[in-house]
Parts: C-alpha cells; structure tokens; sequence
C-alpha cells in the first residue's frame, strides 16, 4: 500500500473586494487553490483574481534563528493579551517579517487554527522550531484557559534565555576572533614583509643574531608548508564538530574539558545551572509534571555532563528520591542550588527558589563575561605587541649592528 503523498503549503497572490466593498489585495498561504478561495470566502472577499506566487529559491535558503522565535513569543503573547483574536495575531505577526521562512511557518499555524485546530497542535507541526516544551505550555495554557499567561511566560523563558545564549557566544567568540586576528597578522609577517629583510641580509657579510636566524627559519618554514598551516586551522575545528555530533562519548568528554578550562570553564558551568533553573522552573510552575520538566531541563542545559547529570538525577526521583537529594548525588551542582531547591521543596515554593538560582547565575555570568572582557582587552594588546615587535626587533637587529660598525 502506497503512503499518501504528503502535502504542502502554496503562497497565492489573491485580488478582490472586502465586505465593505473596498479593493484588497494580498497573500495567502493554503494547500490547494480550492482551500484558498474556501478560506477568502469566509473571511468576506468576494475574489476577481487568484493565482500561486512564483517559488522563490532565496526565500527556501534562510534559516530561521532562535532570536526570530523568541520575538515571535513576545510579539504573539502582547497581542494575546491585549486581547486580539489569535488568527488576527498571528496575520499581523506574519506580514510584518522579511524572514520568508519564519513567515511561512506562522502561515502554516494560523492556517491550523483557522481550520478549528488548537494553536499548540499547529505549534507540534514544526517541531524543529518550537520545541516538546513550548507546545506543551502552550497546551496548558489553553486547555486552563490561560494563554495569554502561559505565553507571556513563555516570552520572558525566551528572552532570558536568548540572553544568556548571547553571553556566552561573546565569551566564547571573543578569545577566538583575538587568536585568529593573530594567527593571520603572523602569517601576513612570515610570508610578505620577513622574507624581503632576508634577500637583504644575503649582501651582508656579518653573521647575523640567534634570534634573527630563527625568525628567518621559521618564515622558510611557513613559505614552503603555508597551505598545510591552512588546511589544518580550517580542517581541525570541521572535524571536532562533526566527532562531537556523531559520537556521545566524545561529544560528553570535549564538555567536560570545556568545564575545567579557566575561566571559560566557569562562565560555562554558570550557565548551564542558570538554563537548568530557568527551565525547570517555567515548566513547573505551568503544571508540567516534574519527571517531564527534568527532561526539558536536561536538553536546555545545553552541556553533555549536565545533561547525563539530569537524566541520572530525573530517574532517581521517579523511584522517589527528593530533587535536592537526586542532584546532590550527581556531585555536578554546587551546594548552594541543592540547599536551595531543598528549602523550595520543605516550603512548597521550588518554582520561586529556582527563579532566584536562574537569577542569581544569570547575573553571574553577566559579571564573569564582563570581567573577562575587560581583562582580555589589555592582555591581547600586550600579546601582539610582543609578537609583532619581536619579529621587527628581530629583523632590525642585524641592521643597527652593521649600523654600529661604521
């Protein structure tokens, strides 16, 4: 038996009259041209003209990013809020991005919602976008009759999180774009400017410093093997990436490195307990059982020791250890989040305790990036100017010797 074939959505450029009998114009997305003219008619456009919109292949290369999913959070829980029905939400939402991609996909949404379906049952339908625990919170939300709350919620989730997301991309991207900045300002010295000092130091009959006859060895180097140089600075990170993707040992033993680096490690460990909290905590207040939280928190995590650390910590509480006891075991959280969560536990209050741990590291890592930065600023000056004023200090020296001799 054949599987049916599976449909997708079509952009139609539609032309016509609204109810009021003004001229309307636009585009709309369906899965066949008798849905679209279904659909215009309900809506009260009496139609002259309808026809599919060109494919174009651009619009199927953009990529949609966390930050445009986290806006579309906040946009669509304001509007909720202030009352506007949810297909008007999302139309206006839609028309209003230049992402066609992200555009097509609230299409797809709304398009589910005017056929009768629930806002989370659309939300499921792209589950590479909104992940198991956004559709879920959207579902309670609407099955408690509280959305407008649940995705409001959901936005300062994102938001938080797309914050922290981008302080520790800055952390990380800076030392890295410092190193390859230096990387490439050595090679442009070894390959160019070194190797017209050495064609004048063959016409001198002196024999020339220790340290210059390493520099000039070190740029015959370079000269003969640069594009082996090349070939592994670009081939090293491709191949890391894609051991850390296939396998789960390498991938858990590179995070825990990660973890033991200076500094770096640290910004790191902060921020995983920081998303750990955040998430749990958002799932838990919204209803969400917390076996089922641990696991959403394990993923946003975003680290493999942390996640094994979760999951280890989820499976003891579904045989009826405490959670503060589960993480204790794990010997991966520090003491301070486990005694907060075990106040939170004696209390009744985990959700507001875990808050407060999601705050308090958030603010941590705020403050570790910052440091960083400002420490890196001046040692990264130092490192060039060391590296860039040894090399010309060290093709200058032959010069002011021969200088001396006259």
């Amino acid at each position: 038996m054949e599987k049916p074939e599976k449909q997708s959505y079509r952009v139609f450029i539609w032309y016509g009259v609204d109810q009021y009998g003004n001229k309307a114009n636009g585009e709309l997305q369906a899965l066949s041209l008798s849905r679209a003219r279904v659909y215009l008619r309900k809506q009260g456009i009496t139609l002259k003209k309808i026809r599919r919109k060109p494919t174009r292949f651009r619009a199927r290369k953009q990529k949609i990013t966390s930050r445009e999913i986290t806006l579309f959070t906040r946009q669509l829980a304001t509007m909720v809020r202030a009352g506007i029905p949810l297909i008007q939400s999302l139309n206006v939402i839609a028309e209003g991005l230049e992402n066609i991609a992200m555009q097509t996909v609230i299409l797809n949404i709304r398009n589910e919602v005017t056929d009768g379906n629930m806002l989370s049952t659309g939300l499921r339908k792209h589950p590479q976008i909104f992940d198991k625990l956004f559709c879920n919170l959207v579902e309670a939300g609407e099955q408690s009759g509280s959305l407008d709350t649940m995705l409001d919620r959901l936005a300062i989730y994102k938001e938080k999180s797309e914050r922290i997301k981008t302080r520790i991309q800055k952390a990380l991207y800076y030392p890295a774009t410092v190193i390859a900045i230096s990387a490439v300002v050595m090679l442009i010295l070894l390959l160019k400017v070194i190797p017209q000092f050495e064609s004048l130091f063959n016409n001198f009959n002196a024999e020339l410093p220790a340290v210059t006859r390493a520099v000039l060895e070190l740029s015959g180097w370079v000269q003969q093997g640069w594009w082996l140089i090349v070939s592994l600075i670009t081939l090293i990170p491709l191949l890391l990436i894609r051991k850390y993707r296939s396998s789960a040992t390498f991938a858990y033993r590179f995070d825990a490195l990660m973890l033991k680096l200076p500094v770096i490690g640290s910004i790191l460990r902060k921020s995983s307990i920081a998303r750990f909290s955040r998430t749990l905590a958002t799932s838990f207040t919204s209803g969400v059982p917390l076996v089922e939280s641990l696991t959403s928190a394990a993923g946003a995590s975003g680290n493999r020791v942390f996640i094994q650390a979760i999951i280890q910590a989820r499976d003891s509480i579904s045989m009826g250890q405490q959670l503060n006891f589960a993480l204790k075991t794990t010997q991966v959280f520090p003491l301070m989040v486990t005694q907060m969560i075990s106040i939170g536990e004696k209390s009744g209050s985990l959700d507001t305790m875990l808050n407060k741990v999601a705050d308090f590291y958030e603010e941590e890592v705020d403050d570790a990036v910052e440091n960083m930065t400002s420490l890196l600023e001046p040692i990264v000056v130092a490192v060039l100017g060391v590296m860039v004023g040894g090399l010309v200090l060290a093709m200058y020296l032959p010069i002011f010797k021969m200088g001396s001799l006259f």
